[in-house]
């Protein structure tokens, strides 16, 4: 299949399947500029499949560097009226909202980690409604990848430009599954998740265990009425959607105020083209009481620090090391694919599907239940060879969910 095939049926994917959007549905959709021949076949494929209208806005990481070099940090907790508006009017159409991401790893290495925490923090908190919309399954929305020079050199160095950038394209095609039955493999895809959800779901769980030769001893517990879900989701209103491409997660939501022991990060975290890599976290009753990092330690500290939701977690995934994209042995420094190949954890925002009639809570009575909240959502990689999970049941029964780093049943 030729590469312009490929994009086109990738282009298809991600507006049928991981949008599915709706007809007379605004979708928008926020891009970097080297993305734009993807963003041109997503908006005419929009367009075919009935969407009213398609909004563009195109950000350039360079221009965005320059900003966080020059300008003072207290800028950076001012949000424009018009960004704001921008998301929480469309929110509030029920438009579908599309991220594409190409960002170079390192694109703000040497940044005042401090004005880009203060950033993400104001714009978490102007635009609350979007945000809301997405969290609570009111709208759809989609964060897929494209190639660029700039990540392509990074996960093949030792290639020119062009090569790395074919190479990471076609690893992208690979991980996202784009063949000439993609919608069938999708649904496949989909339905492969469906007998490990229920049976995690009727456990009656009440803790896991993770070890492993990192030195992570970690007992997380669940909440009552906890839901584990994996592939897509169902907004409100019954659209089913992939909010990831690519996705192999199983997650649920823990109990954020029951989490206690340490973990230890598998691989290098990129966060704002900020590398985290080499940390531990350490919980005591669901909080972080203790960090380090090999590099990137400030850059967790703001993190950590974004909000008091922030020092505890919204989400654990299960991802078995002999998986898809964990095959392909390639550290992609980007979350979307470097989850998709390992279990994490995630500070922040936890999930109201993962709780049983969540979909139909507030905020408060989600954090009342046990569903941690937060202005950010923030996923780490902790997943290895020799990883072990164990689940311990509300009678005190002990059942194997990981063995080596794999499912074990």
């Amino acid at each position: 299949m030729s590469f312009e095939k490929k994009l086109k049926k990738y282009a298809e994917l991600i507006v049928r399947a991981g949008l599915n959007v709706q007809k007379n549905q605004i979708v928008v959709i926020d891009a970097p500029v080297e993305s734009v021949e993807l963003v041109r076949l997503i908006t005419k494929e929009a367009y075919q499949t009935g969407a009213k209208e398609v909004i563009v806005k195109y950000h350039d990481e360079v221009v965005s560097r320059y900003k966080y070099e020059y300008v003072s940090k207290e800028e950076f907790s001012k949000v424009p009226k018009w960004f704001s508006e921008f998301r929480n009017s469309y929110a509030e159409q029920n438009a579908a909202f599309l991220t594409i991401h190409s960002d170079d790893p390192e694109g703000f290495k040497g940044i005042d980690p401090a004005k880009v925490a203060m950033w993400s923090k104001s714009v978490s908190t102007a635009c609350k409604p979007f945000y809301d919309s997405l969290d609570l399954g009111i709208n759809t929305w989609c964060i897929v990848a494209s190639s660029s020079v700039k990540w392509a050199n990074k996960v093949y160095p030792d290639m020119s430009d062009s090569e790395a950038v074919e190479a990471l394209w076609n690893a992208i095609f690979k991980a996202v599954k784009v063949d000439d039955d993609f919608l069938v493999s999708w649904d496949e895809h989909r339905k492969s998740f469906e007998a490990r959800v229920e049976y995690l779901n009727n456990l009656n769980l009440k803790e896991m265990v993770y070890t492993n030769s990192l030195g992570t001893n970690l007992t997380v517990t669940l909440n009552e009425g906890y839901l584990f879900a994996g592939g897509g989701s169902y907004t409100t209103n019954g659209v089913y959607f992939f909010a990831n491409i690519p996705t192999e997660e199983i997650f649920t939501s823990p109990f954020y105020k029951g989490t206690n022991g340490i973990v230890y990060s598998s691989l290098p975290l990129n966060y704002n083209g900020n590398i985290i890599d080499e940390f531990k976290l350490v919980f005591e009753n669901g909080k972080i009481v203790d960090y380090d990092a090999k590099t990137g330690k400030e850059i967790l500290r703001e993190i950590i620090n974004i909000d008091e939701g922030s020092h505890y977690l919204g989400e654990i995934a299960l991802v078995p090391y002999d998986s898809p994209i964990s095959n392909m042995k390639t550290l992609f420094y980007n979350t979307l694919f470097d989850e998709n190949a390992s279990c994490h954890l995630a500070l922040g925002k936890g999930f109201s599907e993962c709780l049983k009639n969540g979909l139909s809570m507030t905020k408060e009575q989600l954090l009342e239940k046990g569903i941690n909240d937060s202005l950010t959502h923030v996923d780490f990689m902790i997943g290895t060879s020799d990883l072990m999970i164990k689940g311990i049941t509300k009678d005190n029964q002990e059942v194997m969910i990981f063995k080596n780093g794999n499912f074990a049943f």
